[in-house]
């Protein structure tokens, strides 16, 4: 521990509250929330951690901490601050955690939409349905059922629903609102769970059809049914109540936090969800946290909710402003003990995928930070310079967080003051105006520079970082054997070759970065390299403008094939006589 967290640790509250972790960059890390501030705060620099949350401590400079009047007010306080902060160790909801729903939407004439958002709007949902798909057909089956208007905004005549009977057209003509008030409600009552209500009349409508011999419409009927049955075959009643209810249970593992939710719908078990972060704070509330968090984002609430008897109910009931059970007994203990068998094996089954994962990625970083004898490397940026003989020279930058790839920092570079064949000039002019933009825009620094070469190399990005610029990063370089495949490592001042196992997840992740730089320089040199080819020759001849230039490629599909075509070849090509002699004439003096 630093001085300043020595001396705020001590003068920490005995109050409940919320603190707020920062890097060294100032920027927020994770947020937390504590009954007792001072415990709590304190908890994280005493005493033994697991792996994940070691690594977060070791990241820590300092802190922040706001007081509150009640473990409630923290713990809303809490999701706020998540919230606009968005910190990297607090849980990472995934981006498609909402699930599709039925809407149908608050209007004079209604419309039944699909949506993924729940909005406060006065309009009707239902679902969550397990995927778009299973949304799509029971719409498809109701768009048959019932005629709500389809169009938005309404047009000023019949559309093609209006004609194979899906609308009853209210653009154009009077419809009562009764009407559509009536068919929202049998919508409603299907959706509902009354899909057997709708199979009787459905089913009495195909008999009198067919009595009176009008077996097409007799046949609709029959496929209608049919439908229904199918878009309903999968769901199994577990509970006669029929009350719509969220199961969340949860299992925790080696820092590891899985939560299952299921969703039951009218009685049935429809979907399940399936999260599984690191965690860093006590596992209730990380699950307490998750649970609020997982209707925040969009996720319509049902009537009741149901959770493990070690969570906090009541504060979960008064956030989300809905009914929270902890069952004893029956029918509902046997599905929040389902749910909770369901993480535990869950967790089980993916560990060994994540702990395999983990000595790729982050167990990588660890392992090249000991053998550097650095801090962990966490941010890893690598440089390679590409050219053809000298020509187009460019260089890219990529950037590894956490041991992978992270493609939105990704840079490119034209050279633009090296000379050709002059790689130490480009690696200093790269290097320069990479890191002096850093400095300027106080932007996150690398813990490593990876150069794809040797000790030249190396020498080269130390004066600019040290002599020029004033900074201390580690530096390494990777040198190749006549295969272009990853030899060494070199590391120091002078460089020394560091002993590292070939076999190892250290030299692995060497391997990767070094291969995707070049990949990434290479790609970016043939674009470059292309444009200009196309372009340069073509565009400095008299005449011949962008739309000529692309007649003429395609055409004759090369510069080549351009420069040798006689009058003939560049007129049947679409040039007119004193364009083709200008053509002929340009190449001739080349």
């Amino acid at each position: 521990m630093n001085d300043l967290l020595k001396q705020k640790l001590a003068i920490l509250p005995d109050k409940p509250g919320c603190y707020l972790m920062k890097d060294r960059q100032g920027t927020i890390i994770y947020v937390g929330k504590a009954k007792v501030l001072k415990n709590r705060v304190r908890s994280y620099f005493t005493g033994s951690h697991n792996a994940k949350t070691e690594r977060l401590v070791r990241e820590i400079v300092d802190f922040e901490y706001i007081m509150t009047s009640s473990d409630m007010e923290a713990f809303l306080l809490e999701l706020n601050l998540i919230k606009l902060h968005d910190p990297k160790y607090n849980i990472m909801l995934k981006d498609d955690k909402t699930y599709p729903y039925l809407k149908i939407t608050h209007e004079r004439y209604p419309r039944l939409v699909i949506t993924r958002k729940v909005k406060k709007d006065r309009a009707k949902y239902f679902g969550p349905y397990p995927n778009g798909y299973a949304a799509a057909e029971t719409k498809k089956l109701l768009d048959r059922l019932y005629p709500l208007r389809k169009c938005e905004p309404m047009p000023n005549r019949v559309c093609l629903y209006y004609h194979i009977g899906q609308c009853l057209a209210p653009c154009v003509k009077d419809i009562a609102i009764e009407t559509y008030d009536d068919m929202t409600q049998e919508i409603a009552r299907f959706l509902k769970g009354g899909q057997d209500d709708v199979k009787k009349d459905l089913t009495k409508k195909m008999y009198e059809a067919s009595e009176q011999l009008d077996f097409e419409r007799a046949k609709e009927f029959r496929d209608q049914i049919a439908h229904i049955e199918k878009v309903v075959e999968h769901q199994k009643i577990i509970s006669n109540d029929f009350t719509d209810r969220d199961v969340f249970g949860y299992a925790v593992d080696k820092g590891w936090i899985c939560v299952q939710v299921f969703f039951v719908r009218q009685g049935k078990l429809i979907e399940r969800d399936v999260s599984m972060f690191p965690s860093y704070g006590e596992p209730d509330e990380e699950f307490l946290t998750f649970v609020a968090r997982f209707y925040e984002q969009g996720n319509l609430l049902p009537k009741e909710v149901l959770v493990p008897k070690e969570i906090d109910a009541k504060m979960l009931a008064q956030a989300l402003d809905v009914a929270v059970v902890q069952p004893q007994k029956g029918k509902k203990k046997e599905l929040l003990e389902l749910a909770t068998q369901n993480a535990q094996n869950s967790i089980d089954e993916k560990f060994k995928l994540i702990e395999r994962q983990e000595e790729r990625t982050l167990g990588a970083c660890e392992e090249l930070g000991d053998a550097l004898h650095i801090v962990t490397p966490l941010r890893i940026e690598a440089f390679d310079n590409s050219h053809i003989f000298g020509a187009d020279t460019v260089s890219a930058m990529v950037v590894f967080v956490d041991g992978k790839p992270s493609k939105k920092d990704y840079r490119k570079f034209k050279i633009q003051q090296a000379g050709a064949h002059d790689d130490y000039a480009a690696m200093r002019e790269v290097v320069r105006r990479r890191y002096t933009r850093l400095l300027r825009d106080n932007q996150v620094w690398p813990d490593l520079i990876v150069t794809d070469g040797g000790k030249g190399q190396m020498e080269v990005v130390r004066e600019v970082l040290e002599d020029e610029l004033g900074l201390d990063i580690p530096i390494v370089g990777l040198a190749k054997d006549d295969k272009h495949r990853t030899k060494q490592l070199l590391y120091g001042n002078p460089p020394e070759l560091v002993p590292l196992k070939h076999n190892s997840e250290a030299f692995y992740l060497l391997q990767r970065i070094q291969d995707e730089v070049h990949r990434f320089a290479i790609t970016f040199h043939r674009q470059l390299h292309q444009k200009n080819a196309m372009t340069s020759v073509l565009d400095d001849i008299p005449g011949i403008g962008p739309k000529r230039k692309q007649q003429l490629l395609r055409h004759f599909g090369t510069i080549k094939k351009i420069k040798e075509a006689d009058e003939a070849q560049l007129r049947e090509a679409g040039l007119p006589k004193p364009l083709a002699t200008t053509v002929i004439a340009y190449f001739s003096e080349k």
